[in-house]
């Protein structure tokens, strides 16, 4: 008696979650539209039948299919064309007609045209070896909260007990209880989070923004922030390069040089557009000079302190720069013009005092100008043993990352910097990695420390339900956490997620899955918010799918950016494996449909990827500076739309860059 009283209880809160599903249409509508462009998936569907391997984990799947969730989805097969019915030829031996004017066709004839190939027939012939189960963050949108003014905000979400999902309204709540779709666990709720929930739904998407209560202390001035120029003044800047003056005759320019014009033009840039911005100055050669804002007496570090890490710090947190650009123009370039170059190149000392001058004021940056490698103090690359990343320049990145601080590094055209290593600063804290000339270099500092931070401390929780895990990342299960630190504008990062072999019936007999994003951060004004996006996807097997309607960008932007990880890991006979089978996906979905403008871009970034991969003959080979920096724009690859076309040039012009260095 109690289970048939229990089973029609069920039956009717199911009937109620229905009702209250038709009256919030509108307002899940609303979700759709704003989360659209900021959480995408490659594949309509999730395939359950893809293994780790590249190919299908069965040949034949299940007993059962579940081709009816794709029906409303897809259009209908065309319907088979009659057969023609042709007539039989005139005997021989009767005579001709007579001819009649009237009998004269109206058009001239013709043979009908050839019956275009069926796709879905085309399509059930391949055997794809990628991963199509892969989602794209954008970050850079979803931490803007300017482009989300109108979101309901809440002070704290409801999180599972057990995985820490949090209840959304796509979530099912019966009689207090919550059983969370994600793990399983059963949760006691308010009884009243029952009538905003409305069960799980295909296609629907929830977005909740969560605003703690602001204390004093958290409060920091948007332009309380800085950027600190750290230039190598080292003798190999005496170097230098004919270039072209203004009226027109060659004259010969030293590194040093072009970084002193360059400097100039950047100050007065920043002084016209953000007055009220800190700007500090670094130099180092066989000592580390702080200028700060130009106003003090500078403080040199040198000899044995050069590798005392924590005195390094301490001297240059306490170093403080209390003026904006507006009150210190003057001093900084004077101090610029005064610039001489002499000495070894202590890098890694001057990069340490630069976080720790920056780190007082979180969104600030560093630029990092050098023509050499690091060869004295800490961070000393000549001493590094072949193959092995210095443990210096990790730990300097994810100090950085801590304190909100982010650096580029810029190197000069022919140069071995071993950018491969001191790129991981710029790789870690969400920096650039640019290989400049003296005519470029003025237009790249003014781009790199344009104030463009919109969130720090930023952690990315993504969580799928028991039986998904996500390959190439360190832990095999349904939850995945990456520390991602600081986001500028435009950064995108991609995942990809797989179903386990042994819940693979389960999952297609659950028709979809669930998946959530939780994405904590601090503002500019160092204001705590979580964002929270859950969306149920259908499921399917690879069968079911039509390939000329996967989502191209996201598996090319995710190709890019897990092969040039792959690559920076040693991990390069993987990495080729990934771009054969993504640039065979490519080739056959030319021959579905139109190839996009966009997609040649794509094939190009992968033909790089493939080149940088064939020219890499052992596991310890160190990457040319060139391939470095293909390599680490590949690492923040972003998708490509019309509104981006100087990001369509640059990017297709890295593989005639990379093809020269090669």
């Amino acid at each position: 008696m109690f289970t048939t009283n229990l089973l029609h209880e069920r039956q009717a809160f199911s009937l109620r979650s229905s009702a209250r599903c038709t009256q919030t249409t509108t307002k899940i509508k609303i979700f759709v539209r704003l989360c659209g462009s900021q959480m995408e998936f490659a594949c309509s569907h999730v395939v359950c039948n893809w293994g780790p391997d590249g190919a299908d984990i069965s040949e034949f799947g299940p007993d059962y299919e579940n081709s009816m969730i794709l029906q409303h989805q897809t259009d209908p097969p065309p319907p088979p064309l009659p057969p023609r019915r042709l007539r039989k030829p005139r005997p021989t031996s009767l005579p001709n007609p007579p001819f009649l004017p009237s009998q004269l066709p109206a058009t001239p004839l013709s043979l009908p045209p050839p019956v275009p190939p069926r796709l879905d027939l085309l399509e059930r012939e391949n055997n794809f070896k990628v991963n199509i189960n892969v989602v794209s963050l954008s970050v850079g949108k979803i931490v803007d909260m300017r482009q989300d003014a109108g979101l309901e905000t809440f002070q704290s979400p409801v999180i599972c007990g057990k995985c820490s999902a949090a209840l959304s309204c796509l979530s099912s709540v019966w009689k207090k209880l919550w059983i969370c779709e994600f793990c399983g666990y059963e949760n006691g709720v308010d009884e009243s989070l029952a009538q905003v929930c409305i069960g799980q739904r295909a296609g629907v998407r929830t977005d909740d923004l969560y605003l703690p209560r602001k204390s004093e202390d958290d409060y920091q001035n948007l332009e309380d922030t800085m950027v600190v120029f750290c230039v190598d003044i080292s003798g190999s800047m005496t170097v230098t390069t004919e270039v072209t003056s203004d009226n027109g005759s060659k004259v010969h320019v030293s590194r040093l040089e072009g970084i002193q014009d360059a400097l100039q033009r950047t100050l007065n840039f920043t002084l016209q557009k953000t007055p009220h911005r800190r700007v500090a100055l670094v130099t180092f050669n066989d000592e580390v000079v702080i200028y700060g804002d130009g106003t003090r007496t500078p403080l040199s570090i040198k000899d044995w302190a050069l590798v005392d890490y924590e005195h390094i710090w301490k001297q240059a947190v306490d170093y403080t720069v209390p003026h904006c650009i507006a009150e210190t123009y003057q001093h900084l370039t004077q101090r610029v013009k005064e610039l001489r170059e002499h000495g070894a190149t202590a890098l890694g000392p001057a990069a340490l005092a630069s976080v720790a001058l920056a780190s007082k004021y979180p969104g600030s940056k560093v630029v990092l100008c050098t023509d050499g490698r690091a060869n004295i103090g800490l961070g000393d690359l000549d001493q590094a043993s072949s193959g092995e990343t210095p443990y210096f320049y990790r730990e300097l990145a994810l100090q950085a990352v801590e304190k909100g601080v982010i650096i580029s590094v810029m190197s000069f055209k022919g140069t071995d910097c071993r950018l491969a290593d001191i790129g991981r600063l710029a790789d870690v804290t969400g920096g650039r990695v640019n290989i400049v000339s003296i005519g470029t270099m003025a237009t790249e500092i003014q781009s790199i420390s344009e104030d463009n931070v919109l969130a720090t401390s930023v952690t990315a929780t993504l969580l799928a339900p028991d039986g998904v895990y996500f390959p190439y990342e360190d832990e095999n299960n349904h939850k995945l956490v990456r520390e991602i630190g600081n986001v500028t504008r435009g950064m995108e990062i991609t995942f990809e997620f797989a179903v386990k072999p042994d819940y693979m019936e389960f999952c297609l007999q659950r028709n979809t899955l669930p998946f959530q994003l939780q994405l904590s951060f601090k503002t500019r004004d160092q204001q705590k918010v979580t964002r929270i996006i859950t969306e149920q996807r259908p499921v399917t097997t690879s069968s079911q799918i039509l390939l000329g309607r996967l989502n191209t960008m996201v598996l090319a932007v995710h190709c890019a950016q897990l092969c040039a990880n792959l690559t920076m890991e040693g991990r390069v006979k993987e990495a080729q494996k990934q771009l054969e089978a993504q640039q065979n996906l490519l080739k056959h979905i030319g021959r579905l449909r139109p190839v996009q403008k966009e997609e040649n871009i794509y094939g190009n970034w992968m033909e790089t990827m493939t080149t940088i991969c064939a020219d890499i003959k052992t596991d310890s080979q160190f990457l040319s500076d060139e391939a470095a920096e293909v390599v680490y724009q590949m690492k923040r690859a972003s998708s490509i739309t019309s509104n981006n076309t100087a990001g369509v040039q640059k990017k297709t012009l890295v593989r005639k860059k990379v093809m020269e260095a090669v």
